[in-house]
């Protein structure tokens, strides 16, 4: 596949000669000490072939990116009921807003913003304690990406606590609507835990496979998840991946993402293959500010946008 390679490499070094890179997320304090000329970039095929560019191979912290993970594992638990307890519409309010959850009875907008995922790890909490749970999701994205190596970095998890008063206001809130089951300090250190799971673009773009392959996991044949559900959370990652800046991601990039404030994006092409890219530096939304543009130089240099004829 030269013609990814080339595009991959063209990308990669048009991005390292930016200088316009953002700022790094500050607010939870050890994501302020990552250095911002980081960049990578990884594609994996879902003919099992693997191209990077940059510093693919380098671990970020994934933040919001874990989101998909957990939403595919509740689906898994609970199923459709999950929707009672959280929407499917996009916020167009910042990922951390309050003023929503009064207006809707506390009922998260989708599972992506910051309330709708500590509802997921309430329901993911159901019979088991937080270090168990937290154990299972690091053992899933384990096996999606066939690598053991993968783990939590305990030092942004511990800063993620530290700092985190906006979260723990979302959950109360929502306690106080009887939609957090669990005490709101459990929930927490499960979402904590996994939105600070550390992982390189090579090990992201592995992970997200199952969602290009209508949900099955390339390698095993196992099926992670119906076809029918894979497409359900593409779309939601098209809608709501990126915050209140996902309708400029598919009006610009035109395939389904999900951001973390570590500065990582993962990507899909359904039927194509998934990719991850990284960049510390973030826009005024949250998103990765280099990583947007490299996929969105990517799409259109593949033709990849889900819009595409």
């Amino acid at each position: 596949m030269p013609e990814l390679e080339q595009a991959l490499a063209d990308v990669a070094a048009e991005m390292a000669a930016r200088t316009d890179r953002g700022d790094v997320a500050t607010y939870i304090p050890q994501l302020g000490k990552v250095d911002p000329r980081k960049f990578g970039i990884a594609v994996a095929t879902n003919d099992g072939r693997v191209l990077t560019a940059g510093d693919a191979d380098d671990v970020f912290s994934i933040q919001s990116i874990s989101k998909v993970f957990t939403l595919t594992l509740a689906l898994g638990e609970v199923g459709d009921a999950l929707w009672k307890r959280v929407g499917r519409e996009p916020s167009g309010n910042p990922f951390n807003s309050i003023v929503q959850l009064e207006h809707e009875n506390g009922i998260p907008r989708n599972p992506f913003i910051n309330a709708g995922a500590i509802v997921i790890s309430d329901i993911m909490l159901a019979g088991h304690q937080p270090r168990e749970t937290i154990g299972e999701i690091v053992r899933f994205i384990r096996f999606l990406a066939d690598d053991d190596t993968i783990a939590i970095d305990h030092a942004v998890a511990a800063s993620e606590r530290a700092t985190g008063f906006r979260n723990f206001a979302l959950a109360n809130y929502m306690r106080s609507f009887g939609n957090l089951v669990h005490a709101p300090e459990l929930a927490l250190g499960v979402y904590f835990h996994h939105c600070a799971i550390a992982m390189s673009c090579r090990q992201l773009a592995m992970a997200g496979r199952f969602l290009a392959n209508a949900g099955r996991h390339p390698e095993t044949g196992h099926s992670v998840v119906s076809a029918e559900r894979a497409r359900r959370i593409a779309a939601l990652m098209l809608t709501c991946g990126h915050y209140d800046g996902s309708g400029d991601f598919a009006f610009r990039v035109g395939i389904p993402g999900k951001s973390g404030v570590g500065g990582g994006i993962m990507g899909i092409v359904p039927g194509v293959a998934s990719m991850a890219v990284w960049s510390p530096g973030l826009n005024a939304n949250g998103n990765s500010k280099l990583g947007s543009i490299a996929l969105e130089k990517l799409a259109k240099a593949m033709n990849w946008s889900i819009f595409a004829p």
